[in-house]
């Protein structure tokens, strides 16, 4: 017993150095956290190690063991840390790319089931009825309970045109609810445009990818083809996020060059960055620097930028640096919140860990970390003041805080510009209230319908009139 005892402490010791090393720590972080291993949890961890192997009830593989064992480690320390096996990796590099196998989900974990954040728009997911906030309990015959995030992907993700059921725990409903999504290759259009009135353009992001900024500038081209534009909407309502670079493209198309975006902070060195509006801060490698494409009065048109509480990370930087510089009005209501940086580490054997390494801030120094960027003028989704419930980045499990105790709060009341934009109160709806009362969804691009958009574009109206006061 005690040799085994021994042995497996061994394993648990090289384990634990071997992430240190693979992680690519500075030779001084590396050093003090190798001297300060507290040798009695690990002492712990090797006899929990060792119980199982000898008594578990049916033999389990090393590999698995200590995978479950770092996927703990990571998966406990903030929503978005987490193990990524071989496939899940892959995944991961695919997805940045714009095209990937599935449903379309945008997913977490919250009391062992999976919590959906937001669906990508145009999706199984999306089509078939999958709202923020939704619990997800069931995957076909197997419960979720037990899981893993990864294991859960996993089982949803499969090849096209296969069915999957979805058994869902919805806030409101009294009952579980079962939809049928089938499965196909999703291709994301990123970015979406369209002419909404003469002289007055729509942009729409639905996330944030390697192509991305290649495919603003050719939408806003298009914009401008049949002439200037009077005013210009930025919709990034329900845009999870996506790639930083590519965030700070998109910003650097509307703000001065060498304009500072975000910066972040965190323990290492690396963590701590100011990015600006620069090519080498929102290119990657040696790309052409797609802004060279950019229509000259791009950087000068009035803007309103649109959001809501699933507007998530990357759109949360570009609202903040257009905010921040008063470059752009922020219109709708309070966003997600995430304003954390994960960093995707190479690990041997094709895995890698998704690690939270830094907070994001906003060009004048604020922390959306579980705070969301607050509009300048807070209009609901619909004409009566009422909005979907919202999952946001404050109501997960063990969410990383604010970290923004010494420094000057965001305002909690926002400031209204000189607007005739009608401004609604949010009222206090009871439990259903709000999905009976608010329009129902539309997936129509620009609808007239979208109370938000409209309300939008009168404010562009108003602030061209104002411009051409004597």
């Amino acid at each position: 017993m005690g040799s085994k005892l021994k042995q497996a402490g061994l394993i648990c010791a090289g384990l634990v150095g071997g992430i240190l090393i693979s992680l690519q720590f500075s030779a001084m972080a590396e050093k003090e956290t190798r001297a300060n291993l507290p040798i009695e949890e690990l002492r712990t961890f090797a006899e929990v190690f060792n119980a199982i192997k000898q008594g578990y009830v049916e033999p389990v593989d090393d590999k698995k063991l200590i995978t479950h064992a770092i996927s703990g480690m990571l998966s406990n320390l903030d929503p978005h840390s987490s193990y990524l096996d071989a496939d899940a990796y892959k995944d991961l590099q695919v997805g940045t790319q714009g095209e990937f196998g599935g449903l379309g989900i945008e997913v977490g974990m919250e009391d062992g089931l999976v919590k959906v954040v937001s669906p990508i728009e145009d999706t199984p997911a999306d089509r078939g009825g999958v709202k923020s906030g939704d619990l997800i309990f069931k995957l076909d015959d197997s419960l979720v309970k037990g899981m893993t995030l990864s294991d859960a992907v996993k089982r949803m993700r499969g090849k096209p045109k296969t069915p999957i059921k979805l058994f869902i725990l919805r806030k409101g409903e009294a009952k579980p609810i079962e939809i049928t999504l089938i499965r196909e290759i999703i291709k994301v259009q990123s970015v979406k445009s369209k002419l909404v009135e003469d002289g007055y353009g729509y942009l729409r992001i639905t996330s944030f990818q390697e192509n991305t900024g290649a495919s603003l500038i050719k939408h806003l081209n298009d914009l401008y083809q049949p002439g200037p534009l009077k005013g210009l909407v930025l919709d990034l309502r329900n845009d999870p996020g996506g790639l930083l670079n590519t965030a700070i493209g998109v910003s650097a198309a509307f703000l001065p060059q060498k304009t500072l975006v975000t910066s972040t902070d965190g323990r290492t060195p690396d963590a701590k960055h100011q990015f600006y509006a620069q090519p080498e801060d929102y290119l990657r490698g040696t790309k052409e620097d797609y802004l060279k494409g950019l229509p000259a009065l791009a950087r000068k048109v009035p803007m309103v930028v649109l959001i809501n509480g699933g507007s998530a990370s990357a759109s949360e930087i570009v609202a903040g640096a257009l905010q921040d510089h008063k470059r752009a009005v922020i219109l709708g209501t309070t966003s997600f919140g995430k304003g954390s940086v994960q960093t995707v580490l190479p690990l041997p054997g094709n895995a890698a860990i998704k690690l939270t390494t830094a907070r994001y801030f906003t060009p004048s120094g604020r922390s959306i970390q579980a705070k969301g960027i607050v509009p300048d003028i807070v209009v609901e989704e619909s004409a009566n003041g009422i909005s979907s419930t919202r999952l946001r980045e404050a109501d997960l499990e063990n969410h990383l805080e604010n970290g923004n105790k010494d420094a000057a709060a965001p305002p909690t009341t926002p400031t209204k510009p000189q607007s005739k934009a009608p401004v609604k109160t949010k009222t206090s709806p009871g439990k259903d209230e709000g999905e009976e009362a608010a329009e129902p969804p539309t997936r129509e691009l620009a609808s007239k319908k979208d109370y938000q958009l409209n309300q939008a574009l009168n404010l562009l109206k108003g602030l061209q009139i104002m411009q051409n006061k004597p």
